[in-house]
């Protein structure tokens, strides 16, 4: 018994001097190159390490499951925030995750002279242990040289624990970290505009309340902004599930964009994409919950957007063609060119004067017809470059001959999906 717990504390001892060894030489070979920087010292990634006991619920992003005898109770906490709450207040709020970057964008170096930037949260009744972790995954993972500040929003909260209780603990924590109060409830965009007013950073990064930075988060997207002011950058987008906390990777063939419907959708990456930007992961529009903008993007005139989703397209193309400021501007009508070279008309039959209609049905339902009303809706279709007659992300499918047209899942391979059309006909 004593040799095994001699062993134990050999073994402790031995990791510990690994981990001091494998400081120093991280903190000389970084500090050989910037002397005047002396808060690189404590590198996130190091601190990240040390840390954290990868041994507790939800450590390396991995799932929790609460027991079935807790399952009631989970049901009811998960109505206030509509998410496993039970969960997440099991979890860390300096909790370890995965390092899911590609094997080239871990070791890639960027510039020393990067901007800093100020972090802008919004909440609203959110939960103590979500926004905290948000905060803390912040701190923990972004270079401290590149933080100006955390900038929370209080959207008119209502529960007490985000009153004093949240003002007194932010005061202890590494980065200075502000909280604005706003005094009525008015919406996720004037919150986010407020805190950009009283942000004092060269760049304004917005998150959501319940966000989990990874490993590298910052870095690449402040490299963008240094290339150019104009760009407005995101990252890829992981997922936290609402229901077990589990990270997962998010994927980099999608791109988001919008249904004439005004609904957003991903949809995979064109080739024709893929061939233009050569690796580039610029895209015409980004996901609202995390993005950068060089603080002179944003006018005080801004105050009102047609959602989350939709504000930063607005935000760029309205800026971009009322601000009068050395540079070339892009005009709006280029961005339209961009992001949509397609029109989206009526199939109508002339004799009839019906059209195609989708009867506001699913995947696998017949599609249906019906009198033209001109309104769009369920009557708007499309036809592509790959010849298929889309409703939103589903397209007219037969499968054999004389059978039903039904909406499926586009797989861009033509076959049942393939038609034709011959304007003389």
């Amino acid at each position: 018994m004593r040799r095994f717990v001699y062993c134990k504390v050999v073994l402790a001892t031995s990791l510990m001097w690994v981990l001091v060894d494998v400081f120093l030489l991280l903190y000389f070979s970084e500090c050989n190159k910037c002397d005047d920087k002396k808060e690189r010292s404590l590198l996130p990634a190091l601190r990240a390490v040390i840390s954290r006991n990868q041994e507790g619920p939800g450590e390396m992003g991995k799932a929790v499951l609460i027991p079935k005898d807790d399952q009631e109770k989970m049901k009811e906490l998960f109505k206030i925030n509509q998410f496993n709450l039970m969960a997440s207040d099991l979890i860390a709020l300096n909790r370890s995750l995965p390092d899911v970057r590609l094997e080239g964008c871990k070791t890639k170096v960027y510039p020393d002279e990067l901007p800093n930037t100020s972090v802008v949260i919004v909440f609203h009744n959110e939960a103590w242990s979500t926004l905290l972790r948000t905060v803390y995954s912040v701190i923990n993972r972004s270079p401290h040289y590149l933080l100006s500040e955390v900038i929370l929003v209080d959207d008119a909260s209502e529960r007490d624990f985000l009153k004093l209780t949240l003002e007194n603990y932010v005061k202890n924590l590494e980065v200075p970290v502000k909280i604005i109060r706003m005094e009525e409830r008015s919406g996720l965009i004037r919150a986010r505009l407020r805190g950009a007013a009283a942000s004092k950073g060269q760049v304004i990064t917005f998150l959501d309340a319940h966000c989990e930075c990874t490993l590298g988060w910052l870095e690449p997207l402040l490299a963008r902004i240094k290339e150019d002011r104009k760009t407005v950058v995101c990252p890829i987008i992981d997922v936290i599930s609402d229901d077990t906390f589990e990270y997962m990777a998010g994927s980099d063939m999608t791109y988001g964009g919008f249904n004439w419907k005004l609904n957003f959708r991903w949809y995979p990456v064109p080739q024709r994409e893929m061939d233009r930007r050569k690796g580039d992961r610029t895209l015409p529009v980004r996901f609202g919950n995390v993005e950068a903008p060089w603080r002179l993007l944003l006018a005080p005139m801004l105050v009102m957007f047609f959602g989350r989703r939709l504000h930063t397209l607005f935000l760029v193309a309205l800026v971009m063609s009322s601000t009068r400021t050395t540079g070339d501007w892009q005009k709006f009508g280029w961005m339209n060119l961009k992001i949509s070279s397609t029109s989206y008309p009526q199939i109508r039959n002339v004799e009839t004067n019906q059209c195609l209609d989708n009867m506001g049905r699913k995947e696998n339902e017949k599609v249906g017809i019906f009198n033209c009303h001109g309104m769009g809706g369920n009557q708007v279709f499309s036809y592509t470059a790959d010849k298929e007659i889309r409703t939103d992300d589903l397209c007219l499918d037969v499968s054999r001959l004389n059978g039903p047209v039904i909406m499926l899942k586009c797989h861009h391979m033509r076959g049942n999906q393939l038609w034709e059309y011959d304007a003389e006909v």
